[in-house]
């Protein structure tokens, strides 16, 4: 008959082979990695089921002047290009599903605007640089500046930035949001975007980045204040607001495929549990 400790060590062997079933059902385009397989420059998504960890692969741009837009804003002095559409997404206010107010007296307690339930993350930013020249065409530079972009590339004129998500730090409060647009101001700064540089942008106090009004909410800061940044891997983002909404969030996504395929596959497991249990004490196990 088989020994106890064999048998433990079965039943551990399919509760890990359980836990790896459920990370590949989360099969999600690529975003950012900074694990182990960033080291390569191969990007992949992690499954809620696996621990967070830190990396240091992207580190942190300090002291970056921030301004806020949002989707739906008019041209104006300090932002000359309207935001009913972005750089990737001509239908952006559409796919929205409305402007995103940013009057604080016009959103609600969850960091979206009253009114609607936003299709797309409300927590977004733009950061200067597009790694497209049109939507047939990248740019000649993008496939050796951007780290991830082999793993990522699908076809030419196909953005491999839209969604990658970054951490925001303020003061002592950090904020996760998805890259969505491109500026301020500039699209053609990867020195400053993937490198060391500092923004080359000299408008607005020289912003270097674009926050959305949840993310600004969120930090409880101001247009021109200055903030941190980095990319981050969907791994190390802990749960918050910026988990809940948009069809384009990797995270609502996992949750989705999560609770789809969970219940049948924990059926089948606990039945093979079952079976070997039965079998052990059976004596079927010899």
């Amino acid at each position: 008959m088989t020994s106890r400790p064999r048998f433990i060590a079965l039943i551990t062997l399919c509760l890990l082979a359980f836990i790896a079933s459920l990370a590949s059902a989360q099969n999600l385009p690529p975003v950012v990695s900074q694990g182990v397989a960033a080291v390569s420059g191969t990007p992949r998504v992690f499954a809620p089921t696996v621990p967070r960890i830190e990396y240091t692969r992207y580190p942190w741009k300090t002291d970056i002047v921030a301004t806020v837009f949002w989707v739906g804003e008019q041209p104006s002095g300090n932002n000359p290009t309207p935001n009913h559409k972005s750089s990737w997404d001509t239908s952006w206010a559409i796919n929205y599903g409305g402007y995103d107010d940013p009057d604080p007296a016009k959103r609600g307690d969850d960091y979206t605007p009253i009114g609607f339930t936003p299709g797309l993350n409300p927590f977004y930013v733009a950061l200067p640089y597009n790694d497209c020249l049109n939507y047939k065409t990248h740019k000649p530079e993008a496939a050796k500046v951007i780290p991830w972009f082999k793993t990522s590339f699908v076809k030419p004129g196909k953005t491999v930035l839209r969604g990658t998500w970054l951490a925001i730090r303020h003061g002592n409060r950090v904020c996760y949001a998805q890259w969505e647009d491109c500026g301020p101001f500039l699209t053609d700064d990867p020195d400053y975007v993937f490198g060391s540089a500092r923004p080359k942008n000299t408008s607005n106090k020289g912003a270097g980045i674009d926050l959305s009004p949840a993310v600004r909410d969120y930090l409880g800061m101001s247009s021109g204040a200055k903030v941190d940044w980095r990319f981050v891997d969907v791994g190390e983002i802990p749960p918050g607001p910026w988990s809940r909404y948009g069809m384009n969030n990797h995270l609502v996504r996992i949750k989705e495929l999560r609770d789809r395929h969970q219940p049948y596959l924990a059926q089948n497991r606990m039945e093979e549990l079952r079976r070997l249990r039965e079998q052990q004490f059976s004596g079927g196990g010899q």
